[in-house]
C-alpha cells in the first residue's frame, strides 16, 4: 500500500493516472447529474408548505455539502504537504481551493435565492449562513496566499497554515442549528433514526451530491495536471511530454 502511494505521489505517474481517470469522472458527472435534475425536477412531488420553490435544494444543498468537503481535503492536503513535503499533496491543496470556493459562492447564493421567498429576506445574519460566508473568506485567503507568494513551496506552506486553522470552522457551519437559535432546519438525512425527507425527494437529493463529488473529481484533477505541468516544467520527462506532442 505504501508503495503504491508512493508510486502515485510521484508527478509523472500522477499526471498520467489522473489523464485517464477525468474522462471516467467526467462523464459519470454528466450521466448521474443528468438522472438527479431529471428526477428532481419533473418526479419529486411539490412539498406541501414549499410548493415548487423547495427544488433549488437540490443544488443548494450539495453544494453546501461540497463545500465542507472540499475544505477538508484541501486541509489534509495542505497538512500532509506541511509534514511531509509532498509536493503532489500542495498541487491538490491549491487546485482544490477555488472549486471549494465556487461550490461555497453557489451555496451562498442558492440560499439567498431559496430565503427570500421562505423568510423574507435574501440575507440575515444566521449562524450558519455568516459561518458558511467565512468558509468562503477563508478559502479566498488561501487562493490569495498561492498568488501572492512567487515561491509555489512558501506558498504551499502559509496557505497550508491558513487552511489547517480554518478547520475549526467546519464543526461550527455543521452543528451551527443545534448550537444556537437559527433560521435553518435541523438534519433531515443524518439522524440517527431514519431521514425525515421523502424518499421521493431523497432519492434525487443524492444523486447530486454524488454527480457534484464526481464534479469535483474531474475539475481537481485536470487543475492539478496543469499545475504539475507548471511546477514541473523544467523535468526531464515534461520536457519528453512536449517534444512527443
Amino acid at each position: 500500500m505504501w508503495a503504491f502511494l508512493y508510486k502515485f505521489s510521484s508527478p509523472k505517474y500522477f499526471y498520467t493516472i489522473a489523464g485517464r481517470l477525468i474522462p471516467w469522472f467526467g462523464w459519470s458527472c454528466l450521466v448521474v447529474m443528468l438522472v438527479g435534475l431529471y428526477y428532481g425536477l419533473f418526479k419529486a412531488p411539490p412539498d406541501y408548505q414549499q410548493g415548487e420553490s423547495y427544488r433549488i435544494m437540490f443544488i443548494h444543498v450539495p453544494a453546501a455539502w461540497m463545500s465542507m468537503f472540499v475544505y477538508m481535503i484541501m486541509a489534509v492536503a495542505g497538512g500532509i504537504g506541511l509534514i511531509w513535503r509532498i509536493k503532489l499533496a500542495e498541487v491538490m491543496a491549491a487546485s482544490s481551493a477555488p472549486i471549494g470556493a465556487s461550490f461555497t459562492f453557489l451555496a451562498l447564493v442558492t440560499g439567498a435565492l431559496w430565503g427570500k421567498p421562505m423568510w423574507g429576506a435574501w440575507w440575515v445574519w444566521d449562524a450558519r449562513l455568516t459561518s458558511e460566508l467565512i468558509l468562503l473568506f477563508l478559502y479566498l485567503g488561501v487562493i490569495a496566499l498561492n498568488s501572492a507568494i512567487e515561491d509555489k513551496r512558501t506558498a504551499a506552506r502559509a496557505s497550508g497554515v491558513l487552511a489547517l486553522v480554518g478547520v475549526v470552522n467546519i464543526p461550527i457551519i455543521h452543528y451551527s442549528v443545534e448550537w444556537w437559535n437559527t433560521l435553518h432546519q435541523g438534519a433531515t438525512i443524518t439522524k440517527l433514526d431514519a431521514p425525515s425527507i421523502h424518499i421521493s425527494m431523497l432519492i434525487p437529493l443524492l444523486l447530486m451530491a454524488v454527480a457534484f463529488k464526481l464534479f469535483y473529481a474531474t475539475v481537481v484533477l485536470m487543475r492539478a495536471r496543469c499545475e504539475v505541468l507548471e511546477r514541473e516544467r523544467n523535468a526531464s520527462w515534461v520536457q519528453e511530454l512536449v517534444k512527443r506532442d
